[in-house]
């Protein structure tokens, strides 16, 4: 067998897993319009990279109708979304799969075209990403990102709020945890970063104060879930969507060491070599790794991810550096991908081209290698 430690058995909170390799959150702007729901092809694409006692977590799904920066994104907010998602649930538990939902609020990475009433999106303080990224409207034109409105503090328990009552349709939809999205410059990680969050309230200023919104999130769902059905992605390192700290470790050290008592599933982070990887092909050089990092400082299940292939994804676990290793572009491409590492198969090329939005191209009509066999 190749790679015995990829595939040798894991804990991950109540549940048993019978490998270690995940699929990770993947964006693919697929859901029905306009309801934003899943759909039967959802299900179907989900159900394609099932193996029973495997984990999926499934893309980012924004807690509420201001949450969204991506057209077609699946949400969790309305009972219409959470049939959706229920069916995938099905899918994936009638294979015998595991599968968490990621809680998403995007913040500042956002334009007013998506947001109810053409408002502008929210964030911890009135900063806009840089204007040579750019974003699309609603229709599709490019643009350069506005500037966010910074939210007042009596808002804030409102985004809580929504995170906990994701955390609960989640649950009414049937999946088996939730993973909290506090990485790849999103609205959690905007208040982490000290360039994007320069409030002067209890939730900016200090590590501890702008770490607050992201733990206060977390201990929600926790509240909802147990916090065994619960993980966290990070990316401290990552420069995805205009996000980056000056110095990381001392607040991602500080984030770890309070989410340690918490006793979470797992934390997931993503490595740095590969922030931005979903709009560009990257590989940073010189960069530190998150995993080995943190997991002196992290007590529970580490799941790393960006970037690896087998051999890396055996060699990390053989190290202790992770406990799991979460796989995305290639699983795309490789709806059997478990199989083909622990057989040896070649592995098809993805296509960049078809990652985000469309229908089966690029998403369910990716061959399994028996039938690439057979051709």
């Amino acid at each position: 067998m190749n790679f015995p430690k990829l595939f040798s058995p894991l804990q991950i909170g109540p549940y048993q897993l019978k490998h270690r390799l995940v699929l990770a959150p993947l964006t693919r702007m697929r859901a029905a319009k306009p309801s934003l729901a899943p759909r039967p092809l959802n299900a179907e694409y989900y159900a394609q990279r099932t193996t029973p006692g495997g984990l999926l977590i499934a893309e980012a799904s924004p807690v509420s109708a201001t949450a969204f920066g991506s057209p077609g994104v699946p949400g969790i907010y309305t009972e219409a979304q959470i049939a959706g998602w229920r069916k995938v649930v099905d899918a994936v538990h009638a294979k015998g799969g595991i599968i968490f939902l990621q809680l998403w609020h995007v913040g500042r990475v956002s334009h007013s075209s998506f947001q109810p009433g053409g408002v502008l999106p929210v964030a911890p303080s009135a900063i806009a990403i840089s204007q040579e990224l750019k974003t699309s409207t609603t229709d599709g034109k490019v643009t350069t990102y506005e500037t966010p409105r910074a939210l007042e503090t009596s808002e804030i328990p409102g985004i809580i709020d929504a995170f906990r009552q994701a955390a609960k349709n989640a649950l009414a939809a049937g999946f088996d945890g939730v993973e909290v999205h506090g990485a790849n410059g999103y609205l959690l990680e905007q208040f982490l970063q000290s360039r994007s969050n320069q409030r002067t309230d209890r939730y900016g200023g200090s590590i501890e104060n702008r770490a607050r919104l992201l733990l206060e999130v977390t201990r929600a769902v926790v509240d909802v879930w147990g916090a065994g059905r619960v993980g966290v992605r990070l990316s401290p390192y990552g420069i995805a969507n205009d996000s980056g700290e000056p110095e990381p470790m001392p607040l991602y050290s500080h984030v770890v060491e309070q989410l340690n008592p918490l006793g979470l599933a797992y934390l997931h982070f993503i490595e740095p070599r590969s922030s931005g990887a979903g709009r560009a092909e990257v590989n940073w050089q010189n960069v530190p790794s998150a995993m080995v990092l943190f997991r002196p400082i992290w007590k529970g299940k580490l799941i790393a991810a960006g970037g690896f292939t087998g051999q890396t994804a055996e060699d990390a676990i053989a190290q202790g550096h992770a406990d799991a290793v979460a796989f995305g572009r290639i699983f795309i491409s490789n709806p059997d991908l478990p199989r083909r590492l622990q057989r040896g198969y070649p592995l098809t090329p993805y296509d960049r081209k078809t990652f985000y939005g469309g229908e089966e191209a690029g998403y369910t009509d990716y061959p399994v290698h028996d039938e690439l066999a057979k051709a």
